[in-house]
């Protein structure tokens, strides 16, 4: 009873800082979802998909200062020729940002988009709502309550280059709520990229509507400011013969809770799901993952790696849920960190639940040091004990990374890796 209590006075003290935005068209899904999240609560160290992970920092009404953090280093994803939009302390910069009309998509501010007949009305919040179950996610439903900006991306064609999203803080206390939409056509075909802290506590749900034949590419990079606190959701429906690829790589941060919760409804379906993160110190990161096959021969993947030292955490929960129907089901899960001392940790949940009997599905979790048999082998013949450990760093890493498509992303993301793994050697 008095957790409950608790929990109760948690969630009235961060809804009284926040403020309802009113009026338009998402006024009665931000209704709805507010009145989900009074109902279950916002998360606890006890509840079961939190019992890894200290949410307190994620929910407390006054954002936990974070200073600003200077780095010098070229841009990721500026060598990319790509589509910039500009998010400050959690709102878009119009200034900072590229034009946003390109063919083959329509690209609008949330903040701005006010018809009534938008077409996002009938997308804002119904994925996250139906991501709440079997497993509540109360940080969702506060982003569709209480989220104050974003953007509404609806994709016709196949897009000639990237469309990139990147986030700055310039505030020590900002506090950041985004909502992106975005609606993949038939036959369509983008990539999106991610990149930066956004703020000192970083709140963003994207959700993603496939289409048959729909093609959706995410390459997300957060690192960069080592003070950042965020909890990340994408729930993604897919149709027919669709594709759904994400990847991400986290450097940095000393909270970060990425879910990700996907639903493959139409036969033929792709979904891939991949991380690379490497913590140093006061570095807690957790990879919350959910997908559910409800459609014949679809195929899905997870993949994350995780290297950790100097008293780093990292966390995995995975699951692949096999409805009863989707038989020829091609599911596929593996979790791995590589501890490079004895002080980090790494705590792993992977879960498989399958009603059909036609499937191919596998999961594995692993953790261990650096292969020391090899490590000799490269030291032997020259290679310092530093670059030799990073060589084997990058050749762990590698499963996850090869998950992005593109040859120029794949490469960025490897060089960044490298420059960490250099930057942070004993």
């Amino acid at each position: 009873m008095a957790e409950a209590a608790v929990q109760q006075s948690t969630t009235d003290a961060r809804l009284a800082s926040l403020t309802l935005p009113t009026g338009g068209w998402s006024e009665v899904a931000r209704k709805q979802a507010e009145a989900r999240l009074r109902k279950m609560g916002l998360p606890e160290r006890r509840d079961e998909y939190w019992r890894y992970t200290r949410p307190e920092t994620l929910t407390q009404a006054i954002a936990v200062p974070a200073a600003l953090f200077n780095n010098d280093e070229t841009p990721i994803f500026g060598e990319i020729d790509r589509l910039s939009i500009v998010f400050v302390d959690g709102v878009f910069d119009a200034e900072a940002s590229d034009d946003l009309s390109l063919e083959g998509v329509s690209i609008e501010r949330l903040a701005n988009a006010t018809s009534d007949l938008h077409w996002a009305r009938d997308l804002y919040g119904t994925l996250e709502e139906k991501g709440q179950t079997p497993v509540p996610r109360p940080l969702a439903a506060l982003n569709t309550a209480y989220a104050t900006d974003g953007i509404l991306i609806h994709v016709t064609g196949k897009i000639s280059k990237p469309i990139s999203l990147q986030y700055f803080h310039q505030s020590e206390t900002s506090d950041a709520i985004l909502h992106h939409v975005i609606r993949v056509d038939a036959g369509a075909e983008v990539t999106l990229l991610e990149n930066g802290p956004a703020a000192a506590r970083f709140n963003k749900v994207m959700e993603v509507d496939i289409a048959d034949t729909g093609v959706f590419h995410h390459v997300r990079a957060q690192g960069r400011d080592h003070e950042r606190r965020a909890a990340t959701h994408i729930f993604a429906r897919l149709g027919a013969e669709s594709t759904f690829k994400s990847f991400t790589l986290t450097a940095n941060g000393v909270m970060t809770r990425n879910e990700c919760v996907i639903e493959l409804t139409g036969d033929d379906a792709i979904a891939h799901v991949a991380g690379a993160c490497v913590g140093d110190g006061d570095f807690h990161h957790d990879d919350t993952v959910f997908v559910t096959h409800d459609a014949v021969n679809c195929e899905s993947r997870q993949v994350f790696k995780k290297v950790l030292r100097n008293g780093a955490t990292g966390v995995f929960q995975g699951k692949i849920l096999v409805q009863p129907g989707a038989q020829k089901t091609d599911g596929y899960q593996i979790s791995q960190s590589l501890l490079l001392d004895d002080d980090s940790q790494f705590l792993a949940k992977p879960e498989l639940e399958i009603y059909a009997d036609d499937v191919a599905c596998s999961h594995g979790s692993t953790s261990g040091a650096i292969d020391e048999g090899a490590l000799f082998y490269l030291r032997s013949r020259g290679i310092p004990e530093g670059p030799a450990t990073d060589l084997l760093t990058l050749a762990f890493l590698a499963e996850a990374v090869e998950e992005i498509e593109n040859e120029d992303l794949r490469e960025e993301i490897t060089g960044r890796l490298a420059a960490w793994l250099e930057r942070h050697r004993s």
